[in-house]
């Protein structure tokens, strides 16, 4: 099993250097990051982890630079946006800075990829919730068209352009693996594109039929990354019992002095299963 590290990069926590420095130290084999291009003020959508908002979610730094801050003093990590919400990036922009960070980490891109939960925040972005789904499936298909084709077309519902020259081109090839998050209603959007599922933390009985779905619908069999898990041995163990590929620890967002510490504390128990 592999194990990494899920969290949010704030202005008032370890800066995304330092952070990216210190995982790949530790022995961690990738670096997730999540994304909000802002907090409406007057927010109906209510919070899928109950409660208030958490103040991370105001103040998280654009993962495309936070990731490429990190790539500049890492070699081996793996950078990933955990996830980005492609229902509110342009498609040419975001295959660009994609296909760059990639470049630049010499070919450690991850995209990871969601449909989002923040209605205010999407029509903020001139996107209709209710559509959101078929609009990301769309743009990720003109996505894998701009990074694979020297001149890239697509005619859709959403997204519609004549032939581009779009560079650089990703590193990776086909392209950089595309993560796929989200619950079953993502499975055939994993069977269509995706290279690997990143589900939110559940207990292992639930995610044991999950994975069998998937893979069924998908008619392969799926690798999956397990993101936001507590740092506790038990729940390593369930998941290493269903033969999941990788562990995301949750890190919780604090200046650099209580990262490290924490960080210690996530090498440690990983260090148990290597």
């Amino acid at each position: 099993m592999k194990f990494g590290i899920a969290t949010f990069i704030t202005d008032e926590g370890i800066a995304p250097a330092a952070l990216g420095r210190a995982v790949e130290e530790r022995g961690f084999d990738s670096l997730f990051i999540a994304e909000h291009s802002h907090i409406p003020v007057s927010r109906e959508t209510p919070y899928p982890g109950g409660g208030e908002l958490p103040r991370i979610y105001y103040r998280t730094l654009d993962p495309m630079v936070a990731l490429s801050n990190a790539a500049a003093v890492t070699e081996r990590l793996l950078l990933g946006t955990g996830i980005a919400l492609v229902a509110q990036r342009d498609p040419i922009i975001t295959a660009k800075e994609v296909a760059s960070l990639d470049l630049v980490s010499g070919g450690r891109a991850v995209l990871g990829i969601g449909i989002g939960w923040n209605r205010e925040e999407m029509r903020n972005h001139g996107t209709d919730p209710r559509t959101r789904a078929r609009l990301v499936d769309e743009r990720m298909r003109a996505i894998i068209a701009l990074w694979t084709r020297d001149e890239a077309e697509f005619h859709g519902e959403f997204v519609d352009f004549d032939p581009v020259f779009s560079w650089p081109k990703p590193v990776q090839q086909p392209h950089p693996p595309i993560y796929v998050g989200g619950g079953e209603a993502a499975f055939p959007r994993i069977a269509e594109y995706g290279d690997a599922w990143l589900v939110n933390a559940v207990p292992s009985d639930q995610l044991a039929s999950q994975m069998e779905r998937l893979n069924d619908t998908a008619g392969r069999r799926v690798p999956v990354t397990v993101y936001a898990v507590p740092g506790r041995p038990e729940a390593v163990e369930e998941y290493l019992a269903l033969g999941v590929e990788r562990v995301q620890f949750y890190l919780p967002t604090h200046p650099e002095p209580e990262t490290l510490e924490r960080l210690d504390r996530l090498a440690d128990v990983a260090s148990r299963y290597r």
